[in-house]
């Protein structure tokens, strides 16, 4: 008897912003599918989405690193849909809106 197959994660921009607020609680945060811009390029899936994103966030854990710092903490959010699909990941970190 076989296992039954996982379920397969969604990389969706919808998917990947809900991940990211309940993982780092945002103060600010947009996701942008930019995959239909990265079409013929590698890691494309020929879709036109799902393989390429932008993110642009605030969040208070990213109070006092640095910015590398802050980026590790994105990925490591984002984890499980580098492991479905998602091939890039644009990263910019907002500044938190309690310091602007």
């Amino acid at each position: 008897m076989s296992e039954p197959a996982a379920p397969t994660l969604a990389v969706t921009a919808e998917a990947i912003d809900a991940h990211l607020r309940a993982a780092l609680l945002p103060s600010a945060l947009e996701v942008i599918d930019e995959s239909a811009a990265h079409m013929g390029h590698a890691g494309s899936n020929g879709t036109g989405f799902g393989t390429h994103f932008r993110v642009r966030i605030a969040a208070p854990g990213f109070t006092g690193r640095t910015r590398v710092a802050s980026h590790r903490l994105v990925y490591d959010a984002v984890r499980p849909f580098l492991d479905a699909g998602l091939h890039a990941l644009a990263i910019e970190v907002l500044p938190s809106p309690s310091a602007a």
